[in-house]
């Protein structure tokens, strides 16, 4: 007679079921923001930083699917070498995503300042090259703003100023000179902003549902060695 509660059995198999899940959307979302193209034009403003973050969650992504297969077959074979391993992956993985939270909301206060010397060191913008300058022109269109620190005068010359600046006289938010009054330091400051929240957000919020299948994960491998 087997001394393994199945109860606790199934429930293990279904929390890495949906765990394999999570994995997937990870996996697919970092993904989906590695390659998208918006992602991609504001990124070009901030260096290697925030590409850095969405590998590390790629990664992450496709480590949480291997481990949720680990411990659904571990689970259902009852299989103690399968069990162990998942336990100690998901511990690993649960130290560096609390180490990854803890870093973002220390850095969070500082990206204004990282991102204003960036686009400091990019002036004047007339000089830059071509794929920097159509994923400015975008995000000017997009957002109606002008500049990234100055305004107009980021580009050097009035002459320099590309048509994604000019404006409508009507619009609110045109300047006396036709072109937006607002620079895009704002607009690439609040995306990376927004996107630090995400990634703490899924750091913490998967470390919580990892404790339980660190639980489950040690109970299922005890009541087996029991057996």
């Amino acid at each position: 007679m087997s001394g393994v509660n199945k109860c606790l059995k199934y429930s293990m198999f279904v929390f890495n079921f949906l765990f394999w899940v999570c994995g997937c959307i990870i996996l697919g979302v970092s993904i989906w923001l590695r390659v998208s193209k918006d992602a991609q034009e504001k990124m070009n403003f901030q260096g290697s930083g925030m590409l850095v973050a969405v590998d590390v969650m790629i990664a992450v992504g496709s480590i949480i699917m291997v481990l949720g297969f680990f411990g659904c077959c571990g689970a259902i074979k009852e299989s103690r070498c399968l069990l162990l391993l998942f336990f100690i992956g998901l511990f690993l993985i649960l130290a560096l995503q609390i180490t990854a939270g803890i870093l973002g909301v220390v850095y969070k206060p500082k990206i204004e300042e990282s991102v204003n010397k960036t686009l400091h060191e990019m002036l004047p913008l007339h000089n830059k090259p071509a794929e920097v300058i159509n994923s400015l022109e975008t995000i000017q269109n997009q957002s109606k703003c002008c500049g990234v620190v100055n305004g107009a005068s980021d580009w050097g010359t009035m002459n320099a100023v590309p048509v994604s600046c000019k404006c409508n006289p009507a619009d609110s938010t045109c300047g006396t000179n036709g072109v937006y009054k607002e620079t895009c330091k704002t607009v690439l400051v609040d995306y990376f902003k927004n996107h630090l929240i995400i990634i703490i957000g899924i750091a913490f919020g998967l470390a919580a549902v990892e404790l339980f299948g660190l639980g489950f994960s040690m109970t299922l491998y005890c009541q087996i060695g029991k057996k």
